[in-house]
């Protein structure tokens, strides 16, 4: 039988790996390939657009969780939309929900606004992991430090860095900050950016337990890696 010659400490990371692809022109054999992927290195997950959940699911037949994105990425659509995507794609399949907040009513200070949504979408995601996206890249240390409080006190699984698809990604510094201000229920994702073995090292040690990454599968496989 064949057997992937990797080491105990890639394999420790990959399990932590939320394996990504979410361009816009993704398409559905690049999917079935991500998939192909994810259940040959046994990452966490595979992250990818909601159009493509029922087909990945029925691939994937229950042997790997599901991931996909919810108001993403600029976290602007209606609480009403966000809670329709995220219902409709737990009824495809979907094990694991990242959505992005709305990222102007933290900006504009209008807390109970957000409080409210992700109240809205832990409601609208019981049974499944759901992970809050808050940009940190576009936020301000105090308003990180807030949405560490409300997600902790709407019991999300995961508070998350990124997008990806910002002006930039995950810093280990925000990991730090996610730490020392998150409840002991909730978990840390740091997404994009992570482009190599030590990045990945590194946030895993600051405190992450799961990386969205579409690289470090091909860093495993010597392949070259550009993108999220």
């Amino acid at each position: 039988m064949f057997e992937l010659k990797i080491a105990n400490e890639e394999k420790e990371i990959l399990k932590t790996v939320d394996h990504t692809l979410l361009t816009p022109i993704s398409t559905w054999e690049q999917i079935q390939t991500l998939c192909e992927e994810g259940l040959l290195y046994q990452v966490a997950s595979v992250c990818i657009p909601p159009s493509f959940v029922p087909r990945a699911v029925d691939f994937l037949a229950g042997q790997l969780p599901v991931c996909t994105v919810i108001g993403f990425p600029n976290g602007y659509n209606s609480v009403q939309t966000k809670v329709f995507e995220a219902k409709d794609a737990i009824a495809s399949g979907a094990k694991e929900i990242d959505m992005v907040i709305s990222l102007g009513s933290v900006r504009a200070g209008r807390y109970d606004e957000v409080a409210d949504e992700l109240k809205a979408l832990r409601e609208a995601c019981e049974g499944v992991i759901l992970k809050v996206i808050i940009e940190t890249c576009l936020l301000t240390t105090q308003e990180k430090i807030r949405m560490c409080e409300l997600v902790t006190r709407v019991r999300a699984d995961f508070i998350k860095t990124s997008t990806g698809f910002s002006t930039g990604g995950a810093t280990i510094e925000d990991i730090i900050l996610f730490k020392n201000h998150i409840g002991p229920s909730v978990r840390i994702k740091a997404a994009g950016g992570i482009s190599t073995l030590d990045d990945a090292k590194a946030f895993l040690q600051a405190g992450a337990s799961r990386l969205g990454t579409s690289r470090i599968v091909k860093i495993i496989q010597k392949q070259q890696t550009t993108g999220y």
